[in-house]
């Protein structure tokens, strides 16, 4: 069959699927004409989108390579739409419907497919790589999409009017709270970004903070922050894998770092964790989630995001996390015990929204540095992705606090000091 007789079958196929669209509609434009597709639904809150197609070899391009295809013909500009979150809103209701039994399926090929798939042995230069694919990108693309606290996390936004910079600052608050910080603790941070939360616990908490990542553009400007704010006597800042440091904290923190950790891996970042922290000591993570339901599944799932923007990347899920942590003692001391959880995610698209914004103000200037049109859109997708999923609860941002033995012990005896903690 020639390229042609291909690409007009595969709209045959892709425009027979449009037709499962529910709550909106989609308007598809292109070389033969325009159609509308989906039924509306008030209880779902209904929304079109409509889409101009300039390449026919979208649609066959689409069918081989799902997300990944749809993000990079978007940046690849095969493609427009009139408003890019309502169009992947409408993908993620119209697809959800299908999750549940993929998500069954997956659970009852999980006692096969994992021992499999564990065989794979850690590979830290791998794993370097992986981080320094996206974070390494260039400090000047993210000094332009972050606000001035340079936090790459979602931001809690109190009131509607706040600044994305007064709602990164709530957010580092709110994780000090969980975290109880005050004056003399010993902080470790497990990926420092671009070091907004250390100095941030150094100046308004008095912390000791030592953090540490292994992206080199990361770890060099957060050694120069550091030092700009005259802060070295208490946060010192290290280019060490975490598993790579071995000496006692009160508190640990990793904020929105454990997407990079594969699946594998969480045994041993909980056991690292467990080791780093004293016998009293507390385990705060910001995380984003899938539902525990469909981990089975999107652990080995290759989408847009871990194809095109965080290579190695995994979402966990609030249970497979627990689990890990429960079972993170080793010569029979007690594992971390999860002891406090708050769900953030509704202010998750808010922060995206603000950051595409930022990106496409800045896009000429970024594009004298390197970053082309094509980089431009493929960031737009990739926000825009990211922005539909928490829009309609498909991902979500949890806080998370895990305990070491002795401080459960100590909550237990004085709850009123302590954070309440969750009963199993």
């Amino acid at each position: 069959m020639s390229g042609f007789g291909v690409d007009r079958a595969a709209r045959r196929i892709f425009t027979g699927l449009l037709g499962q669209i529910r709550g909106g509609t989609l308007t598809v434009t292109d070389s033969r004409g325009t159609a509308t597709f989906g039924t509306t639904d008030e209880s779902a809150r209904p929304m079109h989108a409509a889409v101009t197609v300039h390449d026919p070899r979208l649609y066959a391009r689409l069918l081989r390579q799902g997300s990944v295809g749809l993000g990079e013909s978007y940046a690849d500009g095969w493609w427009d739409v009139d408003d890019l979150t309502a169009f992947l809103r409408l993908a993620h209701r119209s697809l959800t419907r299908t999750h549940g039994a993929r998500d069954r399926a997956r659970r009852v090929l999980a006692p096969v497919v994992d021992p499999i798939s564990r065989r794979r042995s850690p590979d830290r230069q791998r794993d370097a790589k992986n981080v320094r694919a996206h974070y390494d990108l260039g400090n000047e693309l993210f000094r332009h999409v972050l606000d001035d606290t340079m936090m790459y996390s979602c931001a809690v936004f109190d009131s509607p009017d706040d600044s994305l910079e007064t709602a990164s600052l709530a957010k580092l608050d709110r994780l000090a709270r969980v975290l109880q910080l005050g004056p003399g603790d010993r902080i470790l941070e497990i990926g420092t970004g671009w070091g907004g939360f250390a100095i941030h616990a150094a100046t308004r908490y008095g912390c000791h903070v030592t953090t540490t990542t292994i992206s080199q553009e990361q770890f060099e400007f957060a050694r120069d922050r550091v030092r700009s704010a005259g802060l070295e006597h208490l946060v010192t800042v290290r280019a060490d894998d975490y598993r790579d440091i071995h000496e006692k904290f009160d508190k640990v923190v990793a904020i929105e770092m454990i997407e990079a950790v594969d699946w594998r891996e969480y045994d041993t970042f909980f056991a690292r964790c467990r080791d780093l922290l004293s016998e009293n000591g507390l385990l705060a993570m910001q995380a984003i989630v899938v539902p525990d339901a469909s981990f089975e599944r999107t652990k080995h799932a290759t989408d847009f995001i871990k194809a095109a923007i965080f290579p190695g990347g995994c979402l966990p899920s609030i249970a497979a996390l627990t689990a890990a942590a429960n079972g993170s003692g080793a010569d029979g001391a007690g594992g971390l015990e999860l002891v406090h959880l708050d769900d953030i995610g509704p202010h998750y698209g808010e922060t995206l929204r603000r950051w595409r914004a930022n990106l496409e103000q800045a896009q000429d200037e970024l594009a004298t540095v390197g970053f082309d049109e094509r980089f431009a859109r493929l960031w737009k997708f990739y926000f825009s992705y990211c922005e539909a999923g928490f829009d309609e609860r498909y991902i979500s941002v949890v806080q998370l606090a895990y305990a070491a033995p002795g401080w459960a012990s100590a909550a237990r005896t004085a709850p009123s000091r302590h954070l309440e903690l969750i009963r199993r």
